[in-house]
């Protein structure tokens, strides 16, 4: 199969997938349950989770990998089985997508903070050296490190996968609306200050995920393509902004009012539209009709 780099172009649009914790817990994964272990305790519900997103539409689908760094597996005990974890994530993904799907491997923050010394920066690249080449070697195409909010953290990332792996590498941060009416991560980094540094660092995708709904992707793919005009642009939304109900979040966006949105941040810039957090089959199925 051809790079994704290699067919995608600044006016080229490809639909994603959606939340793969949303849609575990649907086929039964329970709150403190180690997402990642159900590579090899329930690997046909993973693999299926993969394909109800490709039967909806979804040209590239990612991993059940997004807590698997050593620093996330330790939680469970399972921190020597990083690279057994996310190979077997990557061949589930890889079986479900066939020759024709991109898999995205999805690599997540650690949640160890260097700005406390919490972590060394030698520490965070051998983790996610470690979690790139389980990917790779399982079959992914594409390194996504994603759900990032300290720029040095996603650099190391990206700089670790591009090192170790032949794969293309993307990367996406959170950003939230601030009382100011911009956009920063809770580290302070605002959408455009990821440029150069991700992309010096091997980065081929730049983009944002989860901390939105679909309106306000819009205005975070517009601050982006005022620093980078070409390179394409990745955009994971929540189903809208979770309302909280008895302690849970709930995400209140139907499939037909975020797909509304899709052919503004189309127009906005954005290359590679998917979901996040609370977005179901049915939301990517909607969204791929306001492609067509």
């Amino acid at each position: 199969m051809k790079k994704l780099s290699s067919i995608l172009t600044h006016t080229t649009v490809m639909l994603s997938d959606g939340a793969w914790g949303t849609n575990l817990q649907r086929k039964g994964l329970e709150l403190g349950q180690c997402p990642e272990s159900w590579n090899y305790d329930h690997p046909k519900l993973v693999e299926e989770v993969a394909r109800d997103f490709i039967q909806a539409g979804s040209r590239l689908v990612k991993t059940n990998s997004f807590g698997g760094s050593r620093f996330k597996l330790a939680s469970y005990g399972l921190e020597e089985q990083v690279y057994a974890i996310n190979k077997k994530a990557a061949e589930l993904s890889r079986k479900a997508a066939g020759t024709d799907i991109y898999v995205l491997g999805s690599i997540g923050p650690t949640g160890k903070m260097l700005i406390t010394g919490e972590v060394t920066e030698d520490e965070l690249y051998d983790a996610f050296k470690e979690q790139a080449i389980g990917l790779a070697d399982g079959g992914a195409d594409v390194i996504l490190v994603e759900t990032m909010s300290d720029l040095e953290e996603a650099r190391i990332a990206v700089q670790a996968a591009r090192d170790h792996t032949d794969c293309e590498v993307a990367c996406t941060m959170t950003f939230e609306r601030t009382v100011e009416g911009d956009y920063k991560t809770m580290m302070g980094i605002a959408p455009a200050q990821m440029f150069p540094v991700l992309p010096d660092a091997g980065a081929v995708f730049i983009g944002a995920n989860c901390g939105n709904g679909m309106e306000r992707m819009i205005e975070v793919v517009r601050e982006i393509r005022t620093v980078e005009a070409d390179m394409p642009v990745v955009v994971h939304a929540n189903a809208g902004m979770p309302v909280y109900d008895k302690g849970q979040a709930i995400f209140p966006e139907t499939p037909q009012e975020m797909a509304a949105y899709v052919p503004q941040l189309i127009q906005a810039g954005a290359n590679i539209i998917g979901g996040c957090c609370g977005t179901v089959p049915e939301h990517i199925r909607k969204m791929g009709e306001k492609m067509q």
